[in-house]
């Protein structure tokens, strides 16, 4: 179960929310708040995972409201005001929903909710060393990769495409390339460039500014040549 804040001024669009949310049937409604001051007070008090938040408030609004978070639930913007777009998905929000939202619409955002929670459940399996392979979220599912199949991975400003060997389709998933690098064996993957991280077993050849893999060429920036040290046991001229 989902523990779930709605945040709105409008009590209309409180209601509203609540009753979609009873039909999605797997978030619990934790607390309706109409500003951000008692969301907050909310938030330190009772945990949640998930918040439906209005953008246009009185007193913090929305964005302000997540970004004086004391911890970072996921968030779902419901809002009347489409240029708010931007600035939301630049705090990481998981969705942005326009006013009035259709309910195929809102059972998306849910069902992003309840498998963004699911994966974040499986990155924290992740942390037992013995284990071979991690969840990515991708197009609405959450996908098993084996970890010695990642030959590279790309990072894209708030995406990441994971690159894979036999020819497979590169997977793109919304998080960022640091999220993605404290997942991965650090004996295994290194990050050579501040937009690319490589999994060694796959490397055939290193140079001056490029690492070639079986299928690629990386960019190596002068700011990672440690990790080729590192990686090599041996220091390039």
């Amino acid at each position: 179960m989902i523990r779930c804040l709605i945040v709105d001024d409008e009590p209309l669009a409180l209601d509203l929310i609540e009753d979609n949310l009873r039909q999605v049937g797997y978030i619990h409604v934790v607390a309706k708040c109409r500003n951000a001051a008692d969301a907050l007070r909310v938030l330190r008090d009772d945990p949640v995972d998930l918040i439906f938040c209005d953008i246009q408030m009185p007193g913090l609004n929305g964005l302000q409201l997540v970004q004086n978070m004391p911890y970072k639930p996921m968030v779902i913007f419901v809002t009347a005001y489409e240029h708010f777009a931007l600035q939301g998905f630049e705090l990481d929000v998981l969705d942005y929903l326009i006013k009035p939202v259709p309910m195929e619409r809102f059972h998306r955002a849910c069902q992003k909710a309840y498998l963004a929670l699911e994966m974040k459940r499986a990155y924290g399996m992740q942390a037992n060393p013995g284990r071979k392979y991690l969840f990515v979220y991708s197009d609405y599912n959450l996908v098993k990769i084996s970890l010695d199949q990642i030959e590279y991975v790309e990072g894209l400003k708030d995406y990441v495409k994971i690159h894979l060997t036999g020819g497979d389709k590169p997977l793109l998933s919304r998080m960022s390339i640091k999220s993605l690098e404290q997942q991965l064996p650090n004996e295994q993957f290194y990050r050579v460039h501040k937009s690319y991280i490589i999994n060694v077993d796959h490397v055939t050849r290193i140079r001056r500014g490029r690492v070639k893999t079986v299928n690629s060429e990386i960019p190596l920036s002068d700011s990672y040549r440690d990790m080729i040290h590192r990686m090599t046991g041996r220091v390039m001229d």
